[in-house]
């Protein structure tokens, strides 16, 4: 195997938005880096099932508007 081919993983604390933190092992930063998340699993509407909003422009629209006289699903 080669040397130095793989990148150096150390461990860092990663820092939720609600202030959680926890540990874990990346390439990001130096050993001991903090990563602070603006968005995470627990605030963003993705995961949690909050407002989402569906833009239905251009070629959906079009197949929909060509094809609305038949039942499709």
């Amino acid at each position: 195997m080669k040397k130095d081919t793989h990148p150096d993983y150390h461990e860092i604390t990663v820092v939720m938005t609600d202030g959680t933190q926890f540990k874990t092992r990346s390439t990001y930063g130096q050993p001991g880096a903090v990563l602070q998340l603006d968005i995470d699993p627990k605030t963003h509407p993705a995961w949690t099932g909050g407002p989402q909003r569906v833009l239905d422009t251009g070629r959906v629209a079009k197949f929909r508007s060509k094809f609305k006289e038949l039942k499709l699903g």
